[in-house]
C-alpha cells in the first residue's frame, strides 16, 4: 500500500496561520541568532525555533542552516526573507502610526550609549522624559563598541564622532571638543607647559588604543594650522574617560578628556585646562549625534526621545 505524505500541500496552505513564523524568520535573518531573535519577540528560544520548524514544513524545505555558533539563511530562506521584510516593516510603521495617533505614545526603545557619555549625560536626562511619556519604556546598554543597530535589535546610538554612517539617520544634538587638563595641585609641583613640546616631560594620562601613545596638537596661524604630534607617556593608560579624569583629580599627570566628562571639574576648578591655545585634535568625535536606522516613517516614541534628547544637549559641555 502506498505511503501517504503528512506533508501539507503548499496550496493548501491557510497563508495567515504563517505570517507570526515568517516574521520570525525576518528577524532570525536581521539578528542572525536564536537568542536575540527571542528577546526582540518576547519569545522564547524554543518558541521561535518551534515557528521556524513548523514553516520548514509548510514549505517542504531547509530554511536556516544552525550550527553550534552560528545562524545563516538557506538560499530558500533568504529568498523568501527579500520578498518579505519590506511588507512587515511597512506593516510595524502603520501599526505603529496608528496607535500613536491615538493616547498616550508607548512603547519600547532600546537604546545605546557611549559608557562615560551615558553615565554622564544619557541616563541622568531620562527621568523628565519618563515623567512626560510614562507609557514609553528604555532600555539603555552603555557600550563603547559601536554597535550594528538592526543586526542587534537597537533603535537609536547616541554617537560622539566626527563622521556619523552614511547609512543611518543622523541627527546632531551637540558639538564636542577635547581638552587638555590637569589639577592645580598637580601644575604647582610639576609647573605648567606652555607648549605641546613639554609634554614630553610631563606625567600624561592617555586614552587606551592600539599603538603608541601620540597626542596631535593644531594652532591656528596666519596660515596653514600648524599641526605638532607629541608622543606621551605617563603611569596610567585606559579606556574609559572618567577613569582619566579620575586620575587627574588625583594629581596624577595630565589627562586629554572630551568636554563632557572634563566639564564638571573645570567649573568647579577642580581640573584647568592646559594650553588653550592649542586645539587637541582628531582623537575624540567632534558632535553628539542621535544615529538611528532609516526609515521613512520613525516611530513617534523615537521622535520623542531624540527631540527630548536635543534639547537636553542643546547647551553643549562648556565649562
Amino acid at each position: 500500500m502506498a505511503r501517504t505524505s503528512t506533508s501539507p500541500n503548499p496550496g493548501d496552505l491557510r497563508h495567515d496561520v504563517l505570517w507570526g513564523q515568517l516574521h520570525a524568520l525576518t528577524v532570525i535573518a536581521q539578528l542572525g541568532s536564536f537568542t536575540k531573535a527571542a528577546q526582540r519577540l518576547g519569545l522564547s528560544k524554543a518558541a521561535v525555533s518551534q515557528r521556524i520548524s513548523e514553516l520548514e514544513r509548510a514549505m517542504g524545505q531547509s530554511l536556516v542552516a544552525r550550527t553550534t555558533r552560528s545562524v545563516r539563511l538557506s538560499e530558500a530562506g533568504q529568498r523568501l526573507v527579500e520578498e518579505t521584510e519590506a511588507s512587515f516593516a511597512h506593516i510595524t510603521r502603520t501599526l505603529g502610526a496608528a496607535r500613536d495617533a491615538v493616547g498616550q505614545p508607548r512603547g519600547l526603545l532600546r537604546v545605546t550609549a557611549p559608557v562615560a557619555l551615558g553615565r554622564q549625560h544619557v541616563a541622568p536626562c531620562l527621568s523628565t522624559f519618563f515623567k512626560q511619556y510614562p507609557q514609553i519604556r528604555i532600555e539603555l546598554e552603555l557600550s563603547d563598541r559601536l554597535v550594528p543597530l538592526a543586526q542587534e535589535g537597537f533603535d537609536l546610538a547616541i554617537r560622539h564622532c566626527t563622521a556619523p554612517p552614511d547609512s543611518h539617520v543622523a541627527v546632531k544634538l551637540c558639538a564636542s571638543r577635547a581638552l587638555l587638563v590637569a589639577s592645580p595641585a598637580y601644575l604647582l609641583a610639576q609647573g605648567e607647559p606652555k607648549h605641546p613640546a613639554e609634554l614630553a616631560e610631563h606625567a600624561c594620562l592617555p586614552y587606551l588604543r592600539p599603538g603608541p601613545a601620540v597626542w596631535l596638537f593644531e594652532q591656528a596661524g596666519n596660515g596653514e594650522p600648524q599641526r605638532l604630534r607629541i608622543p606621551v607617556q605617563g603611569p596610567l593608560r585606559a579606556s574609559n574617560s572618567e577613569i582619566l579624569r579620575d586620575a587627574a583629580l588625583d594629581d596624577l599627570g595630565l589627562a586629554l578628556l572630551p568636554d563632557f566628562s572634563a566639564a564638571p571639574a573645570l567649573r568647579s576648578g577642580a581640573l584647568v585646562e592646559v594650553l588653550p591655545d592649542w586645539r587637541p585634535v582628531g582623537f575624540f568625535g567632534d558632535a553628539i549625534y542621535a544615529v538611528y536606522p532609516w526609515s521613512n516613517q520613525a516611530p513617534r516614541p523615537l521622535v520623542l526621545l531624540i527631540q527630548h534628547l536635543r534639547k537636553s544637549f542643546a547647551t553643549g559641555f562648556a565649562p
